[in-house]
């Protein structure tokens, strides 16, 4: 047995331990304070203190959007680079009203400008946001949860500076608020004394309410500029689609760039679409019959009876792929162009789109483009399809819709805020008469083209003013197709003249 160490050895010993390991102690707080401080050009000082306040961050990454695309060109890198989880801001400290949970309506489109209003809601009204559940229900039946399209994480975490966001109701405040949770949906283009004065009061009795339908729930106009912003915010920073289908939109994108530039073409000449808008242009007897089948099947759709013709005059019909063809050719696109098209399933395709290949043989498909084995796993989830169209239409070099549904809309919206790329969008009211004249040989074909071009030469997406008609909010401009407070001063904005003065 070892003889015991002196006393005066073993203090010594004792000593230079601790010595030790609070000098190592010292050194890693040193480094974790040394990578805080580099990390904190990224991260604003403190969060808003006002319940209005807006962060210095989304103008700050606008501006450097704005410069950096003057510096390079639409190929020099991905639009969706795949990037490891940035810091998040620092969480907002505030007192939560009560929970709002809201259930989505409508395609993948449609769905994305709700959870944009549904978050600027929650953050006036000072909520906790529960995730936001997606539509099952719809002609598509897709069974996609938000965190198969959207990265959940990322939402939460851009959003923390903003609104709590929660991915469930914990379950103590479920099993307690089993009668007291309200379903509702609230009123259309209501703006934000509404959700001051009609639904805040109601957290006084309700400690969840749930907004079953959430559709058009926002105004376009006449909301707070830090509102407005905060929607571009939630758009095109927080709504992040999962690395999966973000790696394979890059890939579809790169072999399409590799072929050229190329014309993602928004063909909405869809079975739902003709079914439900009552447009049967070109379509036989037996095709008609089939679509009012379809929307008769369907009791939430009001309208039943519809004259396809006089719709189709006054320029509410998508265009036929027989008209969109020609119409393509007279802006001037060769039989050279790749053309893309960005949709699901054309309606009887094999048929309808015969003019459309002949006068484009660069025609092409994610279908056709990627191994079967790709997309194996996004069969019968038509938003995660729509989500690789999403992407793909966002970065083409000219995106052109047939029809202003949702998608077209809000991808013309988001291409204006990566620095007004070329979208043509059809006046299909014109288009239509031209293209009836034309057919019946009054207008000859340089005329015809003549007149195509004149009519579409200031419908590139280019700056100008959403359009605002008082107490006819489905007729004015969709904020989400043309968001001009987060991309110029909106203080310029001369609505008497059309124009903004973009800040460079």
């Amino acid at each position: 047995m070892l003889p015991p160490l002196p006393r005066a050895r073993l203090q010594s010993w004792f000593v230079r331990v601790c010595s030790c390991v609070l000098v190592w102690t010292c050194l890693a707080q040193l480094i974790a304070v040394g990578d805080l401080w580099s990390g904190s050009s990224r991260l604003p000082e403190a969060a808003p203190s006002s319940p209005y306040s807006w962060g210095w961050n989304a103008s700050a990454r606008f501006f450097l959007s704005l410069i950096n695309s003057e510096r390079l060109s639409l190929r020099s890198q991905p639009l969706f680079p795949p990037t490891a989880s940035p810091p998040y801001v620092p969480l907002r400290v505030y007192k939560s009203n009560g929970y709002l949970k809201v259930s989505c309506n409508g395609g993948l489109n449609q769905m994305r400008s709700e959870i944009c209003d549904m978050v600027t809601v929650a953050r006036f009204l000072n909520l906790t946001l529960v995730v936001p559940e997606l539509d099952k229900r719809s002609f598509w039946a897709d069974t996609s949860n938000f965190d198969d399209i959207f990265d959940v994480d990322h939402f939460i975490g851009t959003l923390r500076d903003q609104v709590h966001i929660v991915k469930r109701i914990p379950k103590r405040i479920s099993k307690k608020s089993l009668n007291y949770i309200l379903e509702m949906p609230p009123i259309s283009w209501s703006n934000e004394n509404y959700y001051l004065k009609q639904i805040l009061p109601l957290f006084n009795k309700y400690s969840v309410i749930h907004f079953n339908k959430t559709d058009a729930r926002l105004a376009n106009n006449g909301l707070p500029l830090e509102f407005q912003k905060l929607r571009c915010h939630v758009n095109y920073e927080a709504l992040k689609f999962t690395s999966q289908i973000e790696a394979l939109g890059n890939k579809l994108i790169k072999i399409l760039q590799e072929r050229g530039s190329y014309v993602a073409l928004h063909l909405r000449y869809e079975m739902d679409m003709l079914a439900f808008s009552g447009c049967t242009r070109g379509c036989s007897m037996e095709e008609a019959s089939e679509l009012k089948r379809l929307r008769y099947a369907y009791p939430w759709w009001r309208e039943k009876e519809i004259d396809s013709e006089a719709k189709r005059l006054q320029g509410l019909c998508p265009l036929t792929p027989e008209e969109t063809s020609l119409v393509l050719q007279a802006l001037g696109f060769d039989n050279g162009t790749q053309i893309y098209i960005a949709s699901g399933e054309i309606y009887c395709s094999d048929r309808r789109l015969t003019n459309l290949r002949a006068a484009y043989p660069r025609l092409v498909r994610k279908e056709m483009l990627l191994d079967p084995e790709d997309l194996r796993q996004y069969q019968n989830h038509s938003s995660q399809m729509a989500a690789l169209d999403y992407m793909v239409s966002i970065s083409s070099d000219i995106f052109i819709p047939t029809y202003d549904g949702n998608m077209a809309k809000v991808v013309q919206g988001h291409r204006r805020y990566l620095g007004f790329r070329k979208s043509i969008v059809l006046d299909r009211r014109k288009l239509v008469d031209l293209l009836d004249l034309h057919a019946n040989e009054t207008l000859s074909w340089a005329e015809f083209t003549g007149a195509i071009k004149k009519i579409h030469e200031n419908r590139f997406g280019q700056p100008s003013c959403r359009k605002v008609m008082n107490n006819k909010p489905k007729e004015e401009d969709y904020f989400y197709a043309n968001p001009y407070e987060c991309l110029v001063n909106s203080t310029d904005c001369d609505e008497s003249s059309n124009s903004l003065h973009i800040l460079r």
